[in-house]
């Protein structure tokens, strides 16, 4: 098999092993919001936690303190701002941790931070006591 065909089937594969064990709860009938929860899904799943998209993030359930660079906040106890994520997207985060810059941009970034600013929060506080979008580790 040539090379881009491997790297193609990889990365189907990964698209379906981080769909499983749960969707996203984000109804399809607003398209920018269920838009970018799939983004966030994709793209912010491995250090963030947000379950209207099935997001699980780094950290071992029930850790409070922070553990890995790459233990990004959870939203699901932590409420954000549109402008604030939309900064953190742009500028890979607040704390010069390890959040790749741009990691979405344009209508995707704004599709994104629309999700995240209705959907986050919803849990209740964090024990981080932080607010913006990155935090200690994002």
């Amino acid at each position: 098999m040539p090379r881009p065909r491997v790297l193609l089937a990889c990365a189907a594969a990964a698209v379906l092993i981080a769909g499983c064990g749960g969707h996203i709860e984000v109804s399809t009938q607003n398209a920018a919001l269920h838009h970018g929860a799939v983004l966030f899904n994709q793209r912010c799943s491995g250090c963030h936690t947000l379950d209207a998209a099935n997001a699980r993030g780094s950290k071992p359930a029930g850790q409070a303190k922070p553990g890995e660079r790459t233990d990004g906040p959870n939203f699901n106890v932590r409420k954000e701002n549109r402008d604030d994520v939309l900064f953190a997207i742009r500028n890979g985060g607040f704390s010069g941790s390890i959040m790749p810059a741009n990691v979405v941009v344009g209508k995707d970034a704004q599709d994104v931070a629309l999700f995240v600013e209705r959907y986050a929060g919803r849990k209740g506080s964090s024990t981080s006591g932080g607010k913006s979008a990155s935090g200690s580790g994002g």
